[in-house]
């Protein structure tokens, strides 16, 4: 008895046509951009300072991370570094420490922050010396902040453009809190 042998093929590569592979490559891309986008839209983005408003805390040129998913969770507290777009023209983007929220009184009585009659706890506020400058920082001038609305001052009290001269931050422009500086890479830090 003769035994028959199968005659086996090599298998035939499979090639994809050169149109097929640039399109997988076209659509990973556009999904990479389409994932960051939605990330830096409404989880995190990163955010270049550009003065020395919050010396030392922050120095010009540091690159911030914000978290903007936060503040759709919970309110911000006082003593957080917070973006938000400016008031007076809302296209700018400003960095500064919550001093006070809606309802507290606010006093900036011998370089210090006194909110609600007291001096202010927050240590990160305490650590600062306060100008009695602007219209809303005047001395022996407390000043009540309206509901809905946020009171924030610049570290670098001197040379501070905030809250004391034109007024109050209302919470629809609030843009996240500072979360951390990571860069450059000797001053990477979380920030509190």
């Amino acid at each position: 008895m003769r035994v028959r042998r199968r005659r086996t093929r090599a298998p035939r590569e499979v090639l994809r046509p050169v149109s097929s592979a640039w399109r997988e490559n076209l659509e990973s891309v556009l999904w990479a951009v389409a994932v960051a986008l939605l990330i830096r839209t409404f989880l995190i983005a990163p955010f270049k300072i550009p003065s020395g408003s919050m010396r030392p805390t922050l120095l010009e040129g540091d690159r911030i991370l914000v978290n903007k998913f936060l503040y759709r969770v919970r309110d911000p507290k006082a003593g957080e570094i917070i973006v938000f777009r400016f008031p007076e023209n809302p296209k700018r983007p400003f960095i500064k420490r919550l001093a006070a929220v809606g309802g507290d009184l606010v006093e900036i009585r011998d370089g210090h922050l006194w909110v609600n009659g007291e001096l202010s706890a927050n240590a990160q506020v305490h650590n600062f010396f306060y100008y009695n400058q602007g219209e809303f920082g005047q001395e022996d001038h407390v000043v009540r902040v309206p509901d809905g609305m946020y009171y924030v001052l610049g570290d670098n009290s001197s040379s501070s453009h905030d809250s004391r001269y034109w007024g109050f931050v209302p919470r629809r422009l609030l843009i996240g809190k500072a979360v951390c500086i990571f860069w450059p890479p000797s001053r990477l830090r979380v920030l509190r």
